[in-house]
């Protein structure tokens, strides 16, 4: 530990707990928009379709499903893959500078494919399955089989993640709607919005954008959520301009200076969070949103479960079918009880309209 960490104030769990919750619009529903909630968050994890939805659900006031699916519709936001080689839902803007600068990271990720990609041409393939796709939108089978006829001994599965790698692929639309249905078909981002990505940045601007969606956080922290390494020197030539703390293990966590950190006894009230919500895969140490034996109880081999934050911390999960079913990791004060159904209601009245009726239960949810 340097001396200059050695000096740095001490942020416990609840007070990097408290910190997060607010940069995430956690601690009160904000005002602000759908497409402006989307910029500041960076983007929404969205393997499925309906966690974006949901995870607006638990951040802004008078959120309505509508909203974000218009902002679809128009393409001033779209789902590609990003950070972490996983689908996010992200602002025009964004979708073309986030994809340039974790682009790296796609290209590494191939080496794991080398062996079903001998003899392929990467350059090839990337600009054949851009003529294919920008011609019309393509399902990934039919990008595949048309890969295939110019490399017939190649694994079609590397190809396919080559393609994926390779090109900043849009899930068009109606995929990705509110209460609509469709298979994924793809082309460009740069087609789909009609203009150029942006050159591959120096990743300074987008570490401020995280502290602030994100922070107070560690390097670590930040290649986490993002999936890329070596943004060390980034963090370092921003230092003037940052403070600094460290974690109660004496790790330096790096911040903005007029950023949010409230005290660590500020009310937090329960969130219905959706699977794979950025908030619990975004930071090295996750410690800040509950203790690491949870993790178990939130994930089932690749999938995760939808979450309840109760006092800020991870308190259950939940699933929304027939009725919306709650399983708790532990005991609730009757208080508690109350405000979870409470939210419980608002979130279903958020997303299904005043008049739904769901019946609340608590039970089991993992099985």
């Amino acid at each position: 530990m340097t001396k200059k960490t050695s000096a740095a104030p001490v942020l416990g769990t609840r007070a990097l707990n408290r910190a997060t919750l607010a940069r995430q619009l956690l601690l009160r529903r904000s005002a602000l928009g759908a497409k402006e909630a989307v910029e500041h968050l960076l983007g929404l994890q969205a393997q499925n379709v309906k966690p974006p939805y949901y995870a607006l659900a638990a951040r802004l006031d008078g959120f309505t499903p509508a909203a974000l699916s218009q902002l679809m519709a128009d393409r001033e936001v779209v789902r590609l893959v990003t950070m972490r080689s996983t689908i996010h839902t992200h602002t025009a803007d964004d979708a073309l500078m986030l994809r340039p600068l974790v682009q790296a990271a796609r290209d590494r990720e191939l080496n794991q494919f080398r062996k079903g990609l001998e003899g392929v041409d990467l350059d090839r393939l990337a600009s054949i399955s851009r003529e294919l796709v920008e011609a019309e939108p393509r399902t990934m089978k039919q990008l595949r089989e048309a890969l295939l006829v110019e490399w017939p001994d190649a694994d079609p599965f590397a190809l396919s993640v080559a393609a994926r790698c390779r090109l900043p692929l849009v899930q068009v639309t109606p995929r990705g709607l509110w209460g609509r249905s469709g298979q994924v078909t793809l082309t460009t981002a740069e087609h789909w919005l009609d203009r150029p990505s942006e050159p591959a940045p120096a990743p300074d601007a987008t570490v401020l954008r995280y502290l602030a969606a994100f922070g107070p956080a560690s390097v670590k922290d930040m290649q986490t959520w993002a999936g890329l390494t070596r943004l060390r020197d980034a963090f370092e030539r921003l230092r003037p301009q940052l403070v600094t703390f460290r974690d109660e293990n004496g790790v330096e966590l790096f911040d903005l200076p007029d950023a949010p950190r409230p005290d660590a006894d500020t009310p937090a009230p329960p969130r219905f969070l959706p699977e794979f919500d950025n908030l619990l895969l975004s930071h090295a140490d996750r410690s800040r949103m509950g203790s690491a034996d949870l993790k178990g109880r939130t994930w089932k081999g690749n999938q995760a479960y939808c979450v309840l934050l109760v006092d800020g911390f991870l308190a259950g999960v939940w699933r929304q079918e027939e009725v919306l079913t709650i399983e708790l990791f532990g005991t609730l004060t009757k208080s508690q009880r109350k405000e979870v159904v409470e939210e419980a209601e608002r979130t279903i009245e958020m997303m299904n309209g005043s008049s739904s009726t769901w019946d609340i239960r608590f039970g089991t949810v993992v099985k």
